[in-house]
């Protein structure tokens, strides 16, 4: 299929997500708040993250006082996030590494770069892959970078937009290639929603679901390559 192809079938798909879930509202953060919730959210469920991110925010009064807190002291703020001492470890390295190179734990440049600048700049730093850095890119800085979870993953291999062999890295490269930037967001956030709600690993709720046409899975898609063939 044809870039053009490709990108007139996600903005139908986007179009099929939000008569289902809405349009998502916009959402902006702090680029740093957005780095260091990404990596909590490494290995662990969303509700168990942000318990962890807000306890971090209520222990110290900025990302400063963590960076020269002990190690220990802010692995006890996030243990609800799971692996603690890792990622203690890992946002304490993250704010050393932009002070020594910025005299202070900021990312706010991250807005004077182009995305790809950006993009490479994140995943040099320890602990930072695709994935958290486009999803710092996408919601603290507003680049249409698409970052591909679990569910968006899963959403995009039942949908046919990646091959069912296809790896979370790969599909970020796959991804950006087709889906045009204004779509970036709303496709993001309607997938996970989707793939939570309805397209869950096991047993997807696939009766009644709008999305069946364009989904390789759905019973609607078995049933007529089976008419066909006969």
């Amino acid at each position: 299929m044809s870039n053009d192809g490709a990108s007139g079938r996600i903005q139908r798909i986007v179009a099929i997500l939000e008569e289902m879930y809405g349009v998502p509202p916009a959402r902006r953060e702090d680029p740093l708040d957005a780095l260091v919730a990404t990596v909590l959210s490494q290995n662990t469920s969303d509700v168990n993250s942000g318990r962890a991110f807000r306890s971090l925010k209520e222990r110290f009064p900025s990302w400063e006082a963590v960076r020269e807190a002990d190690v220990r002291d802010v692995a006890d703020a996030i243990r609800t996030g799971g692996l603690a001492d890792v990622k203690a470890a890992r946002i304490q390295g993250i704010l050393d590494h932009l002070h020594s190179e910025g005299g202070s734990a900021s990312l706010d440049f991250l807005e004077r770069l182009d995305t790809r600048a950006a993009q490479e700049y994140l995943v040099s730093l320890d602990g930072v892959g695709p994935k958290t850095a486009a999803c710092t890119l996408l919601f603290g800085c507003g680049m249409p970078v698409l970052p591909v979870d679990t569910h968006v993953l899963r959403v995009a291999r039942r949908l046919g937009l990646v091959s069912e062999r296809c790896g979370a890295e790969a599909a970020h490269e796959a991804m950006a290639s087709v889906v045009p930037p204004d779509l970036v967001y709303p496709l993001h956030v309607n997938m996970i929603v989707h793939g939570r709600r309805r397209c869950r690993p096991q047993r997807p709720r696939c009766d009644g679901c709008l999305l069946a046409p364009e989904c390789t899975r759905s019973p609607e898609r078995t049933l007529g390559k089976e008419n066909a063939s006969e």
